[in-house]
């Protein structure tokens, strides 16, 4: 028993020893999407600044594929030493178990909570070409035309595409939806005219607004956003209760280390606190959301529930 016991006395202090020099190297943020959506121009954001915060390169690697899965996977297997770690929207990990019949991971076992970071409500946005100014007339030209219009989806069963399909439902109008890597690839489609709208996180879609190459017809928070008061809600536009967007989180590999869990939420909280970060970050329609480790599995939790009922009404499932 106390042979037990030392070598579990020495295994803490070796951990506790390891969290403190941590960390020695450059550190991975692994984002599950191709670069230009919203996790990775947030990862890139951050990154910036914890690596100045914490002595070492935040090296950002996009490993897209099957709306997320390919990426958290990746993670989900990764050493458990720190070194790596997932920047997602968090409703990808919460969606997957509703739509994929096989997942090679665990969403709730394989991973480590580290904190959420931010929530960028998702716009609703037409092509400029598409005779439609705001969410009425949208619903009559596509009942008007049953399954002509094309929605630009990031991928089958992620946020973007149920929130296309949440808002069919509520609206009863029928649109065939074209599946894309990633958001950014929806958004450049949509621009181009091979698709008519799309939702989207903002924080990835909005510059292409104010560019004049999207004309925004509603944004997808509960309240009107203060940098454009003039757009109004999909909920105020006839569907209450309509909320949904990108909720960006860390996650870490099961059985990192508690310590550097902590120190890097800290370390991330930290910066999200700015008036520099909070202004940036406001001025592009993404709001700061930072949780603790729990907080954040318990509304991984609820996202997972609210749209598995979202999934199973419209019997989406992806191979």
């Amino acid at each position: 028993m106390k042979r037990v016991l030392v070598a579990f006395c020495a295994a803490l202090i070796a951990s506790a020893t390891f969290a403190q020099a941590w960390p020695t190297k450059p550190i991975r943020f692994i984002v599950p999407y191709p670069a230009g959506g919203t996790s990775d121009i947030l990862a890139r954001t951050i990154g910036e600044k914890l690596g100045t915060a914490l002595g070492q390169t935040i090296v950002v690697e996009n490993k897209p594929g099957a709306n997320g899965n390919v990426g958290a996977d990746y993670v989900a297997k990764a050493a458990p030493d720190g070194y790596t770690f997932l920047l997602a929207d968090i409703g990808a990990i919460a969606i997957s178990p509703s739509v994929y019949l096989a997942l090679p991971f665990d969403p709730v076992k394989d991973f480590t909570p580290v904190t959420m970071v931010a929530y960028s409500p998702h716009i609703l946005a037409v092509n400029p070409g598409v005779p439609a100014q705001n969410v009425a007339e949208l619903v009559a030209l596509a009942k008007s035309k049953p399954g002509k219009l094309n929605y630009a989806a990031s991928s089958t069963g992620s946020a973007p595409h149920l929130a296309g399909v949440e808002f069919a439902q509520r609206a009863k109008v029928d649109w065939a939806y074209i599946p894309y890597k990633g958001g950014a690839q929806a958004i450049t489609d949509v621009v181009g005219g091979q698709a008519d709208l799309l939702f989207n996180g903002m924080l990835a879609t909005y510059p292409q607004v104010k560019g004049g190459k999207l004309r925004i017809l509603a944004v997808s928070s509960a309240n009107r956003l203060s940098s454009i008061p003039d757009v109004p809600t999909v909920a105020e536009s006839g569907y209450p209760g309509f909320e949904t967007g990108s909720w960006q989180g860390i996650l870490a590999p099961p059985g990192t280390p508690p310590q550097i869990v902590g120190k890097l939420a800290s370390e991330v909280q930290k910066i999200l606190a700015t008036p520099e970060m909070k202004e940036k970050l406001g001025a592009q329609g993404a709001d700061v959301r930072v949780t603790t480790g729990s907080e954040l599995t318990n509304f991984i939790a609820k996202e997972r529930d609210r749209w598995a009922k979202v999934v199973k009404e419209a019997g989406i499932k992806a191979e």
